[in-house]
């Protein structure tokens, strides 16, 4: 195990300990086991529609063109390219990134609308 444990699932508060097998925070009494918290890191492996790995900070391009909803609406078009997304694991249904898109500003997208420029 790494020297840095990994925040509770439950509040996602950073002050884990161990107590023997089991990993357990102090702020909401959640038990759980290193193998879970491995599981779930595993799990938080974020690829875009052609299957390459995205990280925090990657460029992407939009492979689908996306209708915006809510304010004021509209379209972001294919081949719009979005710089220095960032991978979020609590956003709106399953969108996964959170990034500023020209013309439209701060906005979660899916992974499955975007392709990493390599």
């Amino acid at each position: 195990m790494s020297d840095q444990l990994p925040p509770c699932p439950e509040c996602s508060q950073e002050f884990t300990y161990e107590q023997g097998a089991l990993l357990v925070c102090p702020m909401c009494g959640h038990e759980w086991s290193a193998s879970e918290a491995a599981e779930a890191a595993a799990e938080a492996v974020v690829k875009d529609a052609v299957g390459n790995l995205l990280e925090d900070g990657d460029t992407v391009t939009i492979v689908k063109t996306v209708k915006v909803k809510g304010g004021g609406g509209g379209v972001i078009k294919i081949g719009t390219k979005v710089r220095n997304i960032r991978l979020i694991s609590d956003g709106v249904g399953d969108h996964d990134i959170d990034a500023k898109v020209p013309d439209f500003g701060q906005m979660q997208l899916k992974s499955s609308v975007v392709k990493k420029v390599l």
